[in-house]
């Protein structure tokens, strides 16, 4: 079932079928949220805010678009709110380190903490773009719906990300 088709069953009344679009969205947007936001209680809260306000929006919701990409702009907004309080509260490191699977989990596990660590000390805009584009794999053109920003603005956002991280990691293994 498409989710437009979804959408249109729960504006005619059928609210159980809003569960059909959280199950088919949770992992993926999840997993953006937590690289934004850097841990997984905070994670949570960004994208059970950005489902509740999807919810009630979703009279608001144009066929024409992708809900996807519909979803995907309000779950970006509750990541920066979600990040922005936190920043006033406190600093913390990322918690979303994954798990190694290959020969030398020690050196792939460092290598994933520095990675996360040269994120989190990105511009949230830079960082934003970065994982919307090498973590979820989307084009420019879909970044640039999905963000409103042009795309010449996001391809140096990305690239300055790149070269930020670059930069970033050469510092810890030139110490």
């Amino acid at each position: 079932m498409t989710d437009a088709a979804v959408v249109r069953r729960v504006l005619e009344g059928d609210i159980e079928a809003f569960a059909i679009l959280v199950d088919r969205y949770y992992d993926r947007y999840a997993r953006y949220a937590m690289h934004m936001v850097g841990n997984r209680e905070d994670a949570e809260e960004a994208l059970q805010d950005a489902f509740l306000r999807a919810y009630r929006s979703l009279a608001r919701y144009e066929e024409r678009e992708r809900f996807a990409a519909w979803l995907f702009r309000i779950l970006m907004n509750q990541c920066r709110t979600v990040a922005a309080r936190t920043r006033r509260r406190e600093t913390r490191t990322p918690e979303w380190v994954a798990e190694a699977t290959e020969e030398h989990p020690a050196e792939r596990r460092a290598l994933r903490e520095e990675l996360e660590h040269a994120l989190a000390q990105l511009r949230p805009e830079q960082r934003e773009a970065v994982l919307l584009k090498y973590t979820e794999d989307f084009s420019y053109e879909e970044m640039a719906m999905i963000t409103g920003t042009g795309v010449s603005a996001l391809k140096m956002r990305v690239k300055r990300a790149c070269d930020r991280l670059r930069e970033l990691l050469m510092e810890v293994h030139c110490v």
